[in-house]
């Protein structure tokens, strides 16, 4: 595996998928901010956590790298349109299935099923984070689409 190759390139893409998603939450389609989620899930000072999660983001953006070089690997190439095929996948997962296991993961987040408390006070994501704006998914997929064919275009598989 090009180690090299898949930290810088995994590296760019997290901030790529990650600056995408900032953006359109500056522009008021999707409320959802994965790195203040994330950060929240660390601590509780509000102001904080937008730190802490923009560098969990990083570590998990750079694991989810390795796996997608780990890919391209095994099949002995790496194009944009397989980094892209891989993009659907992960970001299909993360909008149906780990949206929906984040409040139970979460020490801070409300539940579909019980609302919010003092400790629980952050809304639940919802079906594939649509109470976060119905932009969200199409949000989160085309950023998930565009991570994954950076890395595919721009990873070179067979490094030391």
């Amino acid at each position: 595996m090009n180690l090299a190759g898949v930290a810088l390139w995994g590296f760019i893409a997290t901030v790529v998928l990650t600056t995408l998603m900032a953006g359109a939450q500056g522009l008021g389609l999707s409320r959802m901010s994965i790195p203040f989620i994330l950060g929240t899930m660390f601590t509780a000072n509000r102001d904080r956590a937008m730190l802490v999660g923009v560098l969990v983001h990083l570590a998990v953006g750079w694991m989810f790298a390795m796996l997608y070089a780990a890919g391209f690997e095994s099949l002995g190439r790496a194009t944009w349109r397989l980094g892209a095929a891989g993009g659907l996948l992960h970001g299909t997962f993360v909008l149906v299935i780990g949206m929906s296991a984040l409040p139970g993961l979460h020490p801070r987040m409300a539940s579909e099923r019980h609302g919010p408390t003092p400790t629980r006070a952050l809304q639940p994501p919802g079906f594939m984070a649509l109470h976060y704006g119905r932009w969200t998914p199409l949000i989160a997929l085309a950023s998930h689409i565009v991570y994954g064919a950076l890395l595919g275009g721009l990873y070179q598989p067979g490094g030391p």
